[in-house]
């Protein structure tokens, strides 16, 4: 749930769409639980055991295609706050009255249900095989998630829970959409303080005032816009005491506030007195009705004995007078509104609750020290483990497994291989670089397609592959199908093909332009030689063609046959005497005599039917 009242709404304008390129060699911190949650309400009806389905693929996705280095991160014991409000929460669903619910004392927790918790640390295994860092909070994975972001251990946050702001984080990505050009939903601190002015604690404020996983009710009568037009007038230092003094009944904090505000209204260098100008009620501006009748004012302008105009309807008068009682008039209302807010907010018994405040503000989150730190370390998968692993939970077949995982294997296979220089030359020990295919554009994201072969000459008959005529026609089906299919089937079909030919077994995979290039620049350089040579091939057999074309129409264009209207020219149109005109005069074959006689017929007097008939004989 995180902070309550529609808040990722209140942060919606200023999220940043990113490319797949943004996680590229960045840690990121996933929140496993809200991966687990996702994945169980997407596809739960249809999938055998979704929560490792996906956590399988969208892993790899999130490690080979967009090259990030991810820590997962698992929730701890909730506290007594969190877990009154999970009971709180199931109750109010169910339509019962929590107003007798007892308040949980200190060091009594509710752990999750069984099945999730079961779920997660199958989960938990299953990355731990990959050889993925997973890390264990003392209490919301997301508290911790923010807390490695904000020490610059990690440089985002991936979890749909708006408590990590509150928790001290600086980049946090709602939305993750594996499959769509713009596939992260990235806000950014810096631009929430920048386009709302509001800082952390005055998201502790917000969150405070509206409800959040501790507090489901928060303040009766203040949603969203009221929480954040109120707490805007605080500075971050003030907000959390000024909240203070107001839950016990001391507004002398509010005072101070309302000065401040009011010195941004009014300006100080306006005329101090009181005395309010007399208006005229024919034209509305300063000055008696009797003065103006007399003579027209200076503002109206109108000529002598015609007096001032009438005001037009809804006129407001702008003169110095009436803007500064307009000022205090809005001052009046805003601190009339304060007062009212502050009485709602004095209303909440024991508010704010100062557990809360302090577990926000706490920084220690993780079961390890501020000196030593989160030990993150990226091993290579167990990929025997893995395959039984699977094999046991997914009923999956080994060479599915194995086939899937390749684009992880050969990521980790180019970053080894660009980073050391090894002398290692095969690929997971079966495969070895072949040569690059082409270049792949997927959602404007380019990448090379990379062509390995297998070391060994014979194919297990248990294993499938495909023809290179049967995979062009695959991806094709999957090129069309993309817009139609759900994100998580497009996670499946991101996987490499594989086809025989000649005996020899080959698989292609989707590579970062630049890892590869790093690995192995000499073949980059060699298969962009090979494009830029056969491009100019096709330019200049296009520039050969077009001149046949060119000429073949030249010589089609001589023998063009005439239209009516060129063979037999009108009467009252004068002609001249041209090569063209020779040309349809003598391609008919007519002798001299027929035109001589259609000449004498033309300039005849007989009627025009008669001539039409004459020369079409």
């Amino acid at each position: 749930m995180g902070v309550g009242g529609k808040f990722w709404d209140l942060l919606k304008p200023y999220a940043r769409p990113q490319g797949p390129d943004f996680l590229r060699d960045k840690r990121v911190a996933v929140d496993l639980s809200y991966w687990v949650v996702q994945h169980e309400t997407a596809i739960k009806s249809y999938v055998r055991k979704p929560h490792l389905r996906l956590t399988f693929f969208r892993t790899i996705n999130l490690f080979s295609k967009y090259g990030a280095f991810p820590v997962f991160v698992v929730d701890g014991t909730p506290s007594p706050l969190k877990s009154r409000a999970r009971i709180g929460r199931f109750f109010r669903s169910s339509g019962i009255d929590v107003t007798a619910l007892t308040v949980a004392e200190e060091g009594v927790s509710v752990e999750r249900n069984r099945a999730f918790t079961k779920y997660v640390e199958e989960c938990v295994e299953l990355l731990e095989l990959f050889g993925m860092p997973v890390l264990k909070a003392n209490g919301e994975a997301e508290a911790l998630c923010a807390q490695l972001n904000c020490e610059g251990h990690v440089d985002a946050c991936i979890t749909a829970d708006g408590d990590a702001f509150l928790y001290g984080a600086k980049c946090v990505i709602k939305c993750f959409r594996p499959n769509t050009k713009e596939p992260f939903e990235c806000y950014q601190l810096s631009d929430i303080e920048a386009g709302l002015g509001l800082k952390r604690k005055h998201l502790i404020a917000i969150s405070l005032l509206v409800g959040n996983d501790h507090d489901l009710n928060g303040v009766q009568g203040i949603g969203v816009d009221t929480a954040l037009r109120f707490v805007q007038t605080f500075s971050e230092d003030e907000i959390l005491n000024g909240l203070c003094e107001i839950g016990n009944g001391n507004t002398h904090i509010l005072q101070g506030a309302s000065k401040l505000v009011k010195n941004v209204m009014l300006n100080p260098y306006e005329d101090s007195a009181n005395s309010k100008t007399s208006h005229c009620s024919l034209c509305g501006h300063p000055g008696s009705k009797r003065a103006h009748f007399r003579s027209s004012c200076e503002v109206c302008g109108t000529s002598d004995g015609e007096g001032c105009k009438k005001k037009p309807e809804g006129f407001k008068c702008n003169c110095i007078c009436c803007d500064k009682d307009r000022k205090e008039k809005e001052q009046q209302k805003h601190e009339n509104w304060q007062i009212k807010v502050c009485n709602k907010i004095a209303m909440e018994p024991n508010f704010p609750n100062d557990d809360i405040i302090e577990m926000y503000l706490c920084c220690n989150h993780g079961k390890f020290t501020e000196d030593d730190g989160p030990r993150l370390s990226w091993e290579s998968p167990n990929t025997d483990m893995l395959v039984d692993f699977l094999v046991f939970h997914q009923l999956w077949e080994p060479s599915y497994i194995r086939l899937r995982m390749l684009p992880m294997l050969s990521t980790i296979y180019l970053r080894e291989k660009a980073a050391v220089k090894l002398e290692k030359t095969m690929l997971y020990g079966q495969y070895e670089f072949d040569s690059i295919q082409r270049v792949k554009i997927r959602y404007g994201h380019q990448s090379y397609v990379i062509k390995w072969k297998k070391a060994a000459h014979m194919v297990s008959s248990d294993v499938h592959t495909n023809t290179a005529e049967e995979l062009e026609k695959q991806q094709e089906e999957i090129v069309e199908n993309d817009e139609t299919m759900s994100v998580e089937q497009l996670e499946e079909y991101n996987v490499p093909h594989s086809y025989v030919d000649d005996g020899c077994w080959f698989i292609f995979t989707d590579e970062n332009m630049d890892l590869v290039r790093n690995a192995f620049p000499d073949a980059v350089d060699r298969f962009l030689q090979e494009k830029e040579l056969n491009e100019s091939k096709r330019r200049c057999s296009s520039l050969t063609s077009e001149g046949r074309n060119g000429k073949s129409e030249s010589v089609k264009s001589r023998a063009v046959q005439l239209n009516i209207t060129e063979f037999y020219r009108s009467t009252k149109v004068p002609v001249h005497a041209t090569g063209e005109d020779d040309v349809a005069n003598n391609s008919g074959n007519q002798d001299s005599v027929g035109s001589k006689l259609k000449r004498k017929v033309s300039s005849s007097n007989y009627p025009k039917s008669v001539r039409r008939r004459l020369l079409f004989k």
